[in-house]
């Protein structure tokens, strides 16, 4: 009996670190690609609103790409908002939004922009059981393999905004505990290391109280005063694989902004 549990241990880290071989070994498509450096270009401001692209004439020859490789590219670029189509024209740099996108599926990050947004992390990422008392309904799949937890604070020009609580299936994501999310956007971290896009989901808004001693020391808050709790369940491209977040908003100096 021994042996055999010996050898299941064995075989089970052989196929841990085959997969984890897998998934960083595994190329990125040129669509991908192409995107990722569209999106950069238009994020860090290099492309303006109101700006045009190049065509996609001219986008096949700068990259030595196929015309429906490029159209998914900026497919992608259109779904998300950065982007509009406009016959005879061509793909429109579209205005980012200005307040803060909590409720857009392109992400808190790309809403506000990194020079005016930090992120600390105050729970590093660990895998634990997920709790018995959770807000969404959970697989006995996910149940059995656990969650990955952390805790973040966001900043905006250095005033706390966010405390949040984000749980992610421990279902296929090697590496993640030992990264570091401080500054990071977590939509950008998910798509480009594990090819996970949020394409959705679901969210619950609640005024209350910050009671707890966590949110008025995140949130510089005095105990008693209101913040707005929202509970999300972000739906991706994976079948079957969603992730939560648990935030508490300090909206006295932002509102917030976006379409989900």
């Amino acid at each position: 009996m021994f042996c055999e549990n010996a050898i299941l241990r064995k075989n089970s880290k052989f196929v841990s670190n085959l997969y984890q071989t897998i998934m960083e070994e595994k190329p990125v498509p040129h669509y991908r690609r192409l995107y990722e450096q569209l999106r950069k270009s238009i994020v860090d401001g290099i492309y303006k609103e109101g700006d045009l692209l190049p065509s996609e004439n001219e986008l096949c020859t700068l990259h030595n790409l196929t015309r429906p490789t490029v159209r998914k590219a900026l497919d992608l670029l259109t779904h998300e908002g950065f982007i509009k189509k406009q016959q005879g024209l061509g793909s429109i740099v579209h205005k980012l939004p200005k307040g803060i996108g909590i409720l857009s599926i392109a992400g808190t990050t790309t809403a506000i922009g990194k020079k005016n947004l930090t992120t600390k992390t105050v729970v590093r990422p660990r895998v634990q059981p997920w709790p018995d008392d959770f807000f969404f309904p959970l697989s006995d799949e996910l149940k059995t393999t656990g969650c990955i937890y952390f805790e973040r604070v966001r900043s905006v020009m250095d005033r706390p905004i966010f405390y949040e609580q984000t749980y992610l299936p421990n279902i296929n994501l090697p590496r993640f505990t030992s990264r570091n999310l401080d500054n990071k956007s977590l939509f950008d971290l998910l798509r480009q290391n594990y090819h996970l896009e949020v394409k959705g989901g679901e969210q619950y808004f609640k005024a209350i109280e910050a009671g707890d001693s966590k949110i008025c020391e995140y949130l510089n808050l005095y105990s008693g005063q209101p913040v707005l709790y929202l509970s999300r369940k972000l739906e991706t491209n994976r079948v079957n694989f969603s992730f939560y977040s648990f935030m508490y908003c300090n909206t006295n100096d932002y509102s917030l902004y976006g379409v989900f």
